[in-house]
C-alpha cells in the first residue's frame, strides 16, 4: 500500500526534457520495457517546453467506469492500476476516454498499460522510477507536508476538463491551485475554422 503521507507532484515548469523519467519507466519490472510516461513538448514561440505526462490516478477514474470488463481497478489507497489480463479485451474505451489521454492499448498485447505509480516500488516505501532519476526534481514523490519547503507553486488535483469535474491523486504544481484549472482544447480552436 502506497504510504498516504506521501505524494507524486507534477512540475512542468522544471521538466528539461532529458527523457531520464522515459527510459527509467521502461526499466521498471512491471512494464515490459514499455514506458508508461510520455514527454510532451508544447511550443511557445520562441523555444519548446517539454512536459511529462503521467497517469493524475481519478479518485473516479472515467477509464473503469467505461471498461466493459471490469479490468481496471482502483486500490483502497488511491492508485489506478493498469488493466488486468486475461480481463481486458482491448477494447480502447479507457484511451478514449481518459481526460488526460493516459491509458495505451499496446498492439500485439491488446491490453491497456497505463502508470501505476510502480506500485511494486511505491506499496513498500521506495519512489517511483521516474522520481528517482529526474534530475530536475520535475517529478516527485515526497511526504505531502514536504512540498511547501521544496517548490513556490501549489499543488493542484481539481480539474475541469471541458465539461468534466476531475480530482486526482497526484497533483500537478501550478502558481494558484485555489480553483480548478480548466482544460478544454476547444478553447484553442479558432472560430472561423
Amino acid at each position: 500500500m502506497v504510504p498516504q503521507d506521501y505524494g507524486f507532484f507534477i512540475d512542468p515548469q522544471r521538466c528539461i526534457g532529458c527523457r531520464s523519467c522515459v527510459g527509467a519507466c521502461a526499466e521498471c519490472g512491471t512494464h515490459r520495457g514499455r514506458s508508461m510516461i510520455h514527454l510532451d513538448e508544447m511550443d511557445r514561440f520562441n523555444s519548446t517546453q517539454t512536459v511529462p505526462t503521467v497517469c493524475m490516478h481519478c479518485e473516479d477514474p472515467i477509464c473503469a467506469q467505461v471498461c466493459p470488463s471490469d479490468a481496471i481497478k482502483r486500490s483502497e489507497d488511491g492508485v489506478v492500476h493498469a488493466a488486468q489480463k486475461p480481463r481486458c479485451i482491448g477494447c480502447q474505451n479507457c484511451e478514449l476516454s481518459c481526460p488526460f489521454g493516459i491509458p495505451i492499448v499496446f498492439s500485439g498485447l491488446e491490453q491497456m498499460l497505463k502508470c501505476d505509480l510502480c506500485y511494486d516500488r511505491t506499496s513498500v516505501g521506495h519512489k517511483p522510477m521516474c522520481a528517482t532519476v529526474c534530475p530536475s526534481q520535475a517529478l516527485l514523490f515526497v511526504r505531502k507536508d514536504e512540498v511547501a519547503n521544496l517548490r513556490k507553486n501549489k499543488p493542484l488535483r481539481d480539474f475541469l476538463i471541458g465539461a468534466v469535474h476531475v480530482k486526482t491523486k497526484n497533483a500537478l504544481m501550478v502558481p494558484d491551485p485555489e480553483t480548478p484549472l480548466h482544460l478544454d482544447a476547444a478553447l484553442l480552436i479558432d472560430g472561423g475554422y
